[in-house]
Order: C-alpha cells, then structure tokens, then sequence
C-alpha cells in the first residue's frame, strides 16, 4: 500500500473515530457561533445531526443553512499541538420532514449508535434532523500532510501543494 492510499483510507475511517462533531453556524447578525452536536454518517458522507430547537446553532441553520464541520483529534492524545489530524468540511443544511421513511431511519441509526436517550429525544417535538451535505473538505494530517476534498468526490484526496494551496 503506497503511503497515498494510507492516507486515502485513513480519511475513511477518521470520522468513524468520533462520537460528536464541532460546528460552526452563523447568526441573523452575521456573528459566528461554535457547538457541537453528536452526528451520524452515511456512506456518502452526509452527516446527520438531531438538535434542539431551542439550541442557537438550530436558529442559525434555520436562518443561513451553510454549516461548517470540523473533526478533530483530541489533544491529550496528539503527539504535537500545531499538528492535530483533522477534518473540515463546508456543508449545506436540509431540514428532514419529521416521521417521515428518512427520518424514522436516521432515528434509528442515532438509538443504534447513542442508546436510550434517543427514545426521550425522540418524544421531544422541538427535536429535528439536518442533513449537511459537504461542498468541500480538508484533510490535515499534520505538518506539509494536506488534501482538499471536492464535493463532486467527497471520497478522493487531493494533495495539497504550492501550485494548488489557494483552491480552498
């Protein structure tokens, strides 16, 4: 396996890694607000998040359905701080209409994957689903380690140079 395709299936895999994402949603004023939402990922890389209406980031989708997406390695368990691995994406956020077939399975994948709490959420009726869908990424492995993702392929890496650096 050349050390592309190391790379290529860590980025798989490195969102199954995580439990919760960091998003960053912006205000009616413009103002920019970052939270954090457990998620479920699909093979496609949407990402699903179930939120509160009463959360500020709920609001903000709402009102501006452009969500950034960041996962990142915890610091206790990064070998240097200036070089954590992450994962950006850029995403657009879709409502999923309540009790429909889509959200009864996303429901599902969440009590599969966080337990009974999803049962009391589920009761909840401020509760809703969104669908990021990404438009582009970043995957930073750590010093000169960097690929940008296109949205036409959120499943190739494409490595960042000085020729490129300015594309995302």
């Amino acid at each position: 396996m050349s050390q592309f395709e190391k790379v290529q299936a860590e980025y798989e895999n490195f969102p199954q890694e995580f439990a919760s994402i960091i998003i960053s949603t912006v205000n009616s004023q413009g103002i920019p607000n970052a939270s954090y939402t457990p998620f479920v990922i699909d093979e496609a890389k949407n990402i699903y998040i179930y939120v509160s209406g009463l959360a500020s980031h709920t609001t903000n989708i709402q009102a501006h359905p452009y969500v950034g997406v960041l996962f990142i390695d915890d610091e206790a368990k990064t070998p240097n701080i200036f070089a954590r691995r992450r994962l950006s994406f850029d995403c657009t956020a879709s409502l999923i209409a309540r009790e429909t077939e889509q959200w009864n399975q996303i429901v599902n994948q969440f009590q599969e994957r966080f337990g009974e709490i999803i049962e009391m959420l589920r009761s909840l009726p401020d509760f809703r689903i969104f669908q990021l869908t990404p438009t582009e990424g970043r995957f930073v492995m750590g010093f000169g380690s960097i690929y940008n993702i296109n949205g036409d392929n959120l499943h190739q890496l494409v490595p960042v140079t000085k020729d490129n650096i300015s594309n995302s």
